[in-house]
């Protein structure tokens, strides 16, 4: 077995691609993970993310590149030799057996001392506050306690690396939402370095370190979650993460920082702030997030922020935000969310209203397509 003795990465995956007849399900990817990072790969269906994943556990072979574990090429290695464990979607405990002997089953195959089972069990049921349940089987649990088991069962074997497919999918909103602190309170307890394959953006944004969206088999962006969203690197990500509202537009003048840009979309110049400005009569798209619009009757006296009239033609009401659809003159749709801070039954703003929207142009994004 080949030690690399060049990377520090504790995970790291070199130029890898996996191939399905002429279908390029990866292709050609570069990953680095550090030790005791919680690492979300975000993506749509059909991406490539569960086939990486099964790369990095051993159930996918790489058409092309290698992968390694602290120092160790384990591109070759089958399954059941790397320190590596999977929980799968569909948590796969076993419907005959009761939780403890669920968690304990790994340990069982290994043949280690009884003894040495008891307490490891004993400590991964305290660690998914599941003691009380042992003697349950999966048939009398619900959802989120089948979802503690798989992860009690995936844990338990003491892995360098905990594989996570689409982990909270099965469950409810609320109960994904409190799931989703469980789980970056026992991957912080443990120090595992733990991936998770997610579709939901919200999900990778709570839970990560770093997220890497990936689109077509390759990653489009890899940095900490609000580095993703708020500085996206191209019009995908931007439109993946969250929801943001774009402009084409051409730059008129960049000086000292400050982009003017005129946008026929908009109706008026749109302005940005940017270290490193495109030059002068480039196109561009240039973006702001929903949260970042402010929207009032009345016009902003702040003649340095962007602002547009427009009227509301839809408004939805989702207790603590409201999410306007405003229509500038033009005809371009604009969204804009406002928290709602007082507590009142009256509407401060209705349909038709005619309004102003405006933003400061440090929120306003310049993408690369």
């Amino acid at each position: 077995m080949t030690v690399d003795n060049e990377t520090h990465a504790f995970i790291e995956l070199r130029n890898v691609s996996k191939h399905f007849g002429d279908f390029v399900a990866v292709d050609s990817v570069n990953l680095r993970i550090e030790k005791g990072e919680l690492f979300s790969i975000l993506g749509g269906s059909g991406c490539g993310k569960t086939t990486l994943l099964r790369m990095l556990a051993g159930f996918e072979e790489p058409t092309s590149g290698r992968i390694f574990l602290d120092g160790v090429d384990i591109t070759d290695q089958p399954p059941y030799e790397r320190p590596v464990n999977m929980m799968f979607q569909s948590y796969a405990i076993f419907p005959h057996m009761t939780v403890e002997k669920n968690i304990a089953y790994g340990l069982h195959k290994d043949r280690l001392p009884k003894d040495e089972i008891e307490d490891r069990v004993g400590n991964m049921l305290k660690l998914v506050k599941m003691e009380s349940l042992a003697k349950r089987k999966p048939d009398q649990l619900s959802g989120g306690q089948r979802q503690r088991v798989a992860l009690a069962r995936s844990l338990v074997k003491n892995p360098k690396v905990l594989l996570l497919d689409e982990p909270l999918a099965a469950l409810d909103k609320k109960l994904r939402e409190h799931t989703q602190f469980e789980l970056m309170n026992i991957q912080d307890k443990l120090g595992i370095t733990f991936v998770v394959v997610t579709h939901d953006q919200e999900e990778a944004m709570i839970l990560s370190t770093r997220i890497a969206v990936m689109e077509k088999g390759r990653f489009e962006q890899i940095g900490k979650p609000k580095v993703v969203y708020e500085y996206p690197e191209n019009r995908f990500v931007a439109d993946f993460i969250g929801t943001i509202n774009t402009f084409d537009g051409v730059v008129q003048d960049a000086q000292s920082g400050r982009v003017i840009i005129a946008s026929d979309e908009s109706g008026a110049s749109l302005y940005a702030l940017s270290d490193s400005p495109p030059a002068k009569g480039s196109a561009v798209c240039v973006a702001v997030r929903p949260e970042k619009i402010y929207i009032s009757q009345n016009r902003p006296d702040n003649s340095e922020d962007v602002c547009l009239p427009g009227v509301i033609e839809d408004l939805g009401y989702f207790g603590n935000i409201s999410l306007y659809r405003v229509r500038l003159e033009t005809g371009k749709i604009v969204l804009v969310s406002a928290q709602n801070r007082q507590r009142t039954i009256d509407r401060t703003l209705e349909w038709d209203d005619e309004i102003f929207i405006s933003w400061r142009p440090r929120s306003t994004v310049i993408l690369a397509e």
